[in-house]
């Protein structure tokens, strides 16, 4: 098979070449937004630029890069723009700079909303130019640009300036473009459109002709379009050398077509124009398909194009079409076809009366038709309104192959989507995973199209959004495997032994060489079913290798998924393996194939189960697996070595590798996709067209919904009646009671519900009434029954005081449909969360929650919270692998909870015994639940009954308040709780008392009752299932759980009512869909009451490896982001308390406003300045270092030694002031530069004691979701802005620290991005340069802002800085050891009072600390040769190979960790490391936006 070469990688331009450009100068004179004065508009500058920067260039992404980060659309373009100015050049420079925002993946139509005026006039421009003749004035390269803006155009319908324009051009009028007789079949079709069709005649009549001709060449616009597509496609020829504008305006147009087809707005009409104009027939007939190299992407497109022209959809109603409905359709077209073949043409009789299963394969129609002349198939196309009617006595101009091609495609039976996608291996083979045009290299510069679906607002219908997922989810795994098979087969060095077979000169740790493989079974086909049930194999290697290597292998677990692979290397031993080469040809790999562990043989032969029970220890080093081999892959496999002679793939497999559990889940989120499929999957009514994106976006809000809810109990979510009326600003609050003393929490509220009955009475009774009573609230204070007289009784309350709109959100998650809280950093998002989970628990106690989040970090900060409510334990359960990290003593896992039920039900037999002895009933009550379930009935409630009926009101007497206590039967069961227990206050106080007491006993054995179960059911797992199924109300787990375990959890007959899920901007569209359907239907109907999901589509996406998915595809969309691009009502959380007013001002401009919460401004914390520091926050701008600025020693690994330095320099500064260095967290953008900082902290910091490490040292893409008090911020890159350029990126950059953020960076070429702009504006408002106070101690008691009464100084550089912490640790140091060496001196009583006077900081210090700096301060004067050694040793230990896996870096080697004096040594200054060296053997080098 031969290898793709490899793309070309794009380079952004350096700074120094920004600056040099021509283009650069023209807009530092036109248009540049920090140029002072700026020189009138020229149109001949736009003319000039196009011709000589852009065409001459051939359209270079490396120009149009420069011209639109200049702002040249948003400053100069669309500003200036008007019908007198318009031109070619014009058009086509705003044409290339909205692709250019489409390929930087940034927001391009905002210029234009500003000012649309112009806008309709442009865009009909576009369409005149996009039909213009191709030798005209516009090439076939610019008219490809000009497809591709229409493209997006046609993609950006939720925008509506654009969408005004779009919708005339697929509109029902659209079909004028059909012929006369197939728009009259179509009308008769559907009864209704005709109706619609004479409307429309109608209004074209009434317009005067200048406007009617403009319409109908609007109307036309896509047919003739279609026309020109053919005539261009046609002018490809078969063999001769053809320009690959001309391929690549194909691939564009089809890409186009696809794009139209896959949305129901724009398919609605479109597609019956699509089929009249037949151009899959012509492109399938075309040269171009028939090219190899250059047709190759040309047909993947034409088959997705094929796939969505047949799609099972009825284009009207958008309904999806049922298998039943597919086969009546192609019935109906044969039996048409049958009846004009019989009414006109004798020769095809035998058709004509054959059963349609006889004649409906391409085979016999082939055959039927083939013997029939051109004429008389154009006649039968004609009668079937496919063609328009053949003249008398003239010849047809269509070629027979054209005419029969036509006949055959439209009526041979096709196999269902269903079906194909059953038939469909999950693992993928060789030939799709070094695919170019399926799944890209990192390489992928945005510039090509791709054969790939994509992601955008709206779905066809639930299959076609599930396929859509199941092909990008299944293609980004496929990547990340090629990513790992060509890591692990590299490592092997496999290379062509002198016999010519295969030698392995390395080793892997992932993977190992085969020493047997045989096939053991292949089951019975199902009925109906060509493909084996299953297939499984035994996988023999000898784990000759380290111990806690050959532990991982062995501990491989059922469903884990391997890779068998087959390498025929032809280079002999010795030859190097090349990384810039292609794969394939170098390693001579031949075929790779998925399997499933089903587990290890053990001695005689049979699978080792996991269980509780020990392992047996094997003898030897050769290990068996039993594997699952894909029985849809092996049946292709077997089929292709019978009838084409192929090879047995099964005979030549020779290594074996396995991936890291973590990353290994894709085959059964596959699975559960595809089950998904063939289910009949049912999404809540209300949620359906959402999902799909389409209908009222607001329609499951719960202001609409039918079931609304008027009375809730709010339970503890206010603090008292003055925090309620607050809530609800605007709202009329009436309280059921006067007396204050009463007005106490909980409240129930009741709110007005409107019907949607009530709007039409609203005119005739006046509005005034109605939004009077439409804003009144009806409160309810109300008081939560006693619980018993024990401390612990006492509920726990919330004590968080939610601001107006936490309280929205709170509500409209009680309430039944659709909430998404949008919740900027730091405004308590986990808060609403656990509240509205407790509210539920309380209102709805019948009711299930289930609770998902992207990580289990997340997950373990819920727990923690809803822990601290009002929750029963009991009720909780927490399912997957992360419950291990709560930090909390219980355990909520499945069986942690079973041994909770099981020590409590323990618990609670005890008290019954008390019970029963104080009670003085012989027996043995407390044996098991079900005793003591009749000890209760006999004789408890006997005695509680007896003594109500003493105590309560007889007739008209007083009750007596001695009466309660007297005759109270419980006196010694209590007689442990807080005494007295009656307060003979009051009757009703000792009532509510005694009935409290009454509730506590009850119950003890209703949770009795509940835990019978596990009597009952013996094994843990049984008693686990049954914890899951029945007894837990708040089931939580990570959304890969719920994709993992969906089969399982379904099998069980796992119910829930209500979803809220956290972090739901972070988790794939597929993975927040999927627990949407963890349980069946009933009755047909899904039991889904409530979706809460808590988001903020503001910062980063979900995390996606491959570039191509991630912006072609638009894998990164989450469902979340999708709802808020679709119009879904949105709570926005408004009030942050996490960071000082001043920081939060840095990213506050992305959210609806955005302020601070009370305490922000009050807590002291946050209005003391950062000692040592003048400013809270500041950008400090670093200039290359030794002429280096960033380096990239391997694709998107880039590093900046400087800013690394420099960083690392300013935490040891704040350390040395006193900082605690766990407050101190340092992130970078970039992979490569975390490394590097880690390395530098090993050689700088080490262990020392004085400075310690810092809390976190990572990329802000992992930081997300965490904060600390002070971040140091690296940017890394000097050429180009790069991934920062996503305004998500920057806003968690900023948002991630509280008191101090301090930023690195190459000021000039950050502060001139467009996107950027707000953030950088406020921080290039401040020096550029740091400013330092080196004599203020930390803490300060300056207040942020105040001018410093130290001396403040400023580092003009990175040396400098680094000088400076030098000088100022050896003068601590001297300090520190002169203060000892004073002790030691003076007499003992005087030691003791020095100690007790001696500050905190010193303390820290110990003798061991000034020894060695005494000992070797000679070492110091050497500071060059010191840093020398270390640069070498960084060289050393980074380029060690994988003996080390775990390495990073250089911070495993032992030289890492230097003693006091290295250190010391080493701080004398930078060192200037290889960047190269900076490369650890276990780093997966992903494409820049992988963090």
């Amino acid at each position: 098979m031969a290898a793709p070469a490899q793309p070309k990688k794009i380079v952004a331009p350096t700074v120094s070449q920004i600056n040099a450009e021509f283009v650069t100068q023209l807009a530092c004179k036109y248009w540049a937004p920090h140029s002072k004065k700026k020189s009138p508009f020229d149109i001949k500058v736009i003319e000039d630029i196009y011709e000589k920067e852009i065409v001459k260039s051939r359209f270079a992404i490396r120009k149009i890069m420069l011209l639109e980060f200049s702002q040249y659309l948003e400053n100069y373009l669309w500003m200036n723009y008007s019908p007198e100015v318009s031109s070619k050049a014009y058009l086509m420079s705003i044409c290339c700079m909205v692709n250019e925002k489409f390929r930087e993946n940034v927001p391009a139509w905002e210029t234009f909303k500003k000012k649309p005026d112009h806008f309709p006039f442009f865009f009909k421009c576009i369409l005149k130019a996009a039909l213009a003749e191709t030798d005209g004035e516009f090439s076939l390269h610019e008219q490809t640009v000009l497809l591709l803006f229409l493209d997006h155009c046609f993609n950006s319908l939720e925008v509506d300036l654009i969408r005004s324009q779009v919708q005339q051009l697929i509109s029902l009028p659209m079909w004028m473009g059909l012929q006369p007789a197939r728009l009259e079949l179509e009308l008769k079709k559907t009864p209704k459109l005709r109706k619609f069709w004479n409307l429309i005649k109608k209004n074209d009549e009434k317009m005067d002709p200048e406007a009617r001709e403009q319409a109908y060449q609007e109307r036309r616009f896509l047919s003739q379009l279609i026309q020109k597509f053919i005539s261009v496609l046609k002018s490809v020829p078969l063999s001769e050398p053809v320009t690959m504008d001309k391929v690549h305006y194909c691939e564009r147009f089809i890409e186009l077509m696809i794009d139209l087809e896959a949305l129901l707005p724009t398919r609605r009409w479109f597609n019956t124009i699509l089929d009249d104009s037949h151009l899959l027939v012509h492109c399938y007939l075309s040269n171009l398909v028939h090219r190899e190299e250059d047709g190759h992407l040309f047909s993947q497109l034409l088959d997705m194009l094929k796939f969505y022209t047949g799609f099972e959809i009825n284009d009207q109603t958008g309904n999806a079409l049922t298998e039943n409905e597919m086969t009546t359709i192609h019935y109906d077209r044969i039996t048409s076809l049958q009846r004009a073949a019989f009414a006109h043409f004798p020769e095809l009789y035998d058709f004509a009366l054959s059963n349609v299963a006889e004649v409906d394969t391409r085979e016999s129609l082939v055959k039927l038709f083939g013997p029939l002349s051109s004429n008389t198939l154009h006649q039968v196309a004609s009668y079937l309104c496919l063609l328009p009617t053949l003249p008398k006595n003239e010849d047809t101009t269509f070629d027979k192959e054209f005419l029969l091609e036509l006949l055959v495609s439209r009526h041979e039976r096709r196999i269902s989507q269903i079906q194909q996608l059953n038939q469909m291996p999950l693992y993928p083979t060789e030939k799709i995973i070094w695919d170019e045009n399926i799944v890209p290299t990192e390489y992928y510069s945005g510039e090509g199209c791709l054969a790939l679906p994509k992601l955008n607002l709206q779905f066809l219908t639930l299959h076609d959004y599930l396929l859509r997922n199941f092909n990008l989810f299944r293609l980004e795994s496929t990547y990340e495997i090629r990513q790992d098979i060509e890591d692990s087969v590299s490592r092997m060095k496999p290379w062509q032994s002198e016999y010519g077979g295969v030698v392995f000169g390395g080793w892997a740790r992932m993977a190992q060489p085969i020493v047997a493989f045989t096939v053991v079974e292949v089951a019975k086909p199902n009925i109906g079913e060509n493909w084996p049930t299953r297939v499984r194999a035994d996988v023999t290697i000898n784990l000759n290798v380290r111990d806690h290597i050959k532990d991982e292998w062995e501990g491989l677990r059922k469903h884990d998924v391997c890779f068998l692979i087959t390498v025929r290397p032809t280079k002999p031993y010795g030859t190097k393996f090349d990384r810039r080469r292609p794969f394939i040809e170098q390693i001579g790999l031949v075929y790779v194939r998925g399997c499933e562990i089903q587990g290890m043989l053990d001695d005689k032969g049979r699978v080792i189960e996991d269980g509780p029970e020990p392992r047996p220890n094997l003898r030897g080093e050769s290990r068996t697996f039993r594997v699952f081999l894909d029985p849809n892959q092996y049946q292709q496999d077997m089929t292709n070595t019978i009838q084409n002679g192929a090879e047995d793939v099964y005979e030549t497999f020779n290594i074996i590798m396995r991936r890291k559990p973590k990353e290994n889940n894709f085959k059964a989120v596959l699975e559960t996709i595809r089950n998904l499929m063939n289910t009949d999957c049912v999404v809540p009514d209300w949620l359906h067209d959402i999902i799909l994106g389409y209908g009222d976006p607001s329609s499951a809000h719960y202001s609409k919904m039918p079931n609304q809810i008027a009375t809730l109990d709010f339970n503890d979510t206010f603090l008292s009646i003055e925090h309620l009326k607050t809530s609800f600003p605007g709202h009329n609050v009436k309280v059921t009671v006067d007396d204050p003393a009463v007005q106490i929490p909980p409240f129930r509220i009741t709110f007005p519900v409107r019907s949607g009955k009530g709007k039409k009475r609203k005119d005739a009774d006046g509005e005034d009434d109605d939004t009077e009573e439409a804003k009144t609230l009806i409160v309810e204070p109300h008081v939560i029954p006693n619980r018993g007289p024990y401390p612990y009784n006492q509920p726990k309350r919330n004590t968080i005081q939610f601001t107006h709109t936490q309280i929205e959100a709170i509500r409209a998650g009680m309430q039944p449909g659709l909430t998404m809280v949008v919740g900027p950093p730091g405004t308590g998002k986990t808060d609403v969360a656990v509240q509205i989970i407790s509210n539920i628990y309380h209102n709805f106690p019948e009711q299930r929650t289930l609770i998902v989040t992207h990580s289990n970090q997340a997950l373990n900060q819920l727990f923690e919270k809803i822990m601290a409510l009002d929750i029963d334990e009991r009720h909780l359960l927490r399912l997957g692998h992360g419950e291990e990290e709560l930090e909390t003593e219980k355990d909520f896992s499945r069986y942690g909870r079973v041994n909770y039920v099981l020590a409590r039900r323990i618990e609670l037999l005890e008290e019954v015994k008390r019970l029963q002895k104080s009670l003085g009933v012989p027996g043995d009550a407390s044996y098991t639940c079900e005793t003591a379930g009749y000890f209760f009935l006999y004789q408890v409630m006997s005695r509680w009954e007896e003594y109500i009926s003493k105590v309560k009101n007889k007739g008209n007497m007083l009750p007596d308040v001695t009466e309660v206590s007297t005759f109270f039967p419980f006196h010694e069961y209590f007689a442990n709780a807080p005494q007295p227990i009656f307060k003979g206050r009051s009757y009703e106080e000792d009532m509510e008392i005694a009935e409290g007491c009454f509730r506590h006993i009850k119950k003890i054995f209703t949770q009795l009752e509940e835990f019978r179960a596990s009597e009952l059911l013996r094994s843990g797992l049984d008693r686990s299932k049954y914890l899951l199924v029945k007894e837990a109300k708040i089931i939580a787990m990570t959304c890969t759980h719920a994709a993992l375990k969906r089969h399982d959890l379904v099998k069980l007959g796992f119910k829930y009512d209500n979803i809220l899920m956290e972090e739901a901007a972070q988790i794939l569209e597929i993975e927040t869909f999927i627990p949407l359907l963890l349980q069946n239907p009933q009755d047909g109907f899904s039991r889904l009451k409530r979706w809460i999901m808590i988001g903020d589509h503001h910062q980063l996406p979900p995390v996606i490896k491959n570039m191509a998915f991630q912006k072609y595809s638009n894998m990164e969309q989450s469902l979340f982001t999708r709802f808020v691009r679709v119009g879904v009502p949105t709570v926005d959380l408004d009030a942050q308390g996490r960071a000082r007013a001043s920081l939060c001002n840095l990213y506050n401009w992305r959210y609806k406003n955005l302020g601070n919460l009370p305490h922000v401004q009050l807590l002291p914390e946050f209005s003391t300045a950062n000692a040592g520091l003048l400013y809270d926050f500041q950008l400090i701008n670093v200039e290359d270092f030794q002429g280096v600025g960033e380096s990239e020693p391997n694709p998107y690994f880039y590093q900046n030694l400087g800013e690394a330095e420099y960083v690392v320099a300013l935490f040891m500064y704040m350390c040395l002031l006193g900082y605690p260095a766990d407050k101190i967290s340092i992130l970078t953008t970039y992979n490569g530069q975390k490394h590097l900082i880690r390395d530098i902290i090993n050689r700088r910091c080490g262990s020392n004691p004085l400075i310690g490490r810092p809390n976190k040292v990572t990329t802000v893409d992992r930081f997300q979701g965490q904060q600390n008090d002070y971040i140091l911020l690296s940017l890394v890159r000097t050429r180009a802005v790069g991934h920062l350029r996503d305004v998500r990126r920057l806003v968690v950059a900023m948002s991630r620290a509280r008191l101090g953020l301090y930023i690195f960076a190459r000021v000039s070429l950050f502060q001139n991005c467009f996107e950027l702009t707000p953030a950088f504006s406020q921080l290039t408002a401040r020096p550029l340069h740091l400013h330092i106070i080196p004599t203020e101690p930390f803490p300060t008691s300056r207040k942020n802002g105040e001018r410093p009464s130290h001396e403040v100084q400023i580092i003009k550089n990175m040396p400098q800085m680094a000088n400076f912490v030098y000088n100022m640790y050896m003068h601590l140091i001297q300090t520190t050891h002169h203060y000892h060496q004073t002790l030691l001196q003076l007499p003992p009583a005087m030691v003791e009072e020095v100690e007790e006077v001696q500050s905190q900081e010193t303390e820290l210090e110990t003798e061991e600390e000034a020894n060695p700096a005494q000992t070797d301060l000679s070492s110091l004067t050497d500071a060059t040769s010191s840093q020398e050694s270390s640069a070498s040793q960084i060289e050393t230990t980074c380029s060690q190979t994988e003996s080390t896996p775990s390495q990073t870096g250089a911070s495993s080697s032992p030289e890492a960790t230097p003693a006091a004096s290295d250190l010391i040594a080493t701080v004398a200054g930078p060192v200037a490391v290889p960047a190269e060296a900076h490369v650890p053997q276990d780093v997966t080098l992903a494409p820049e936006e992988t963090k």
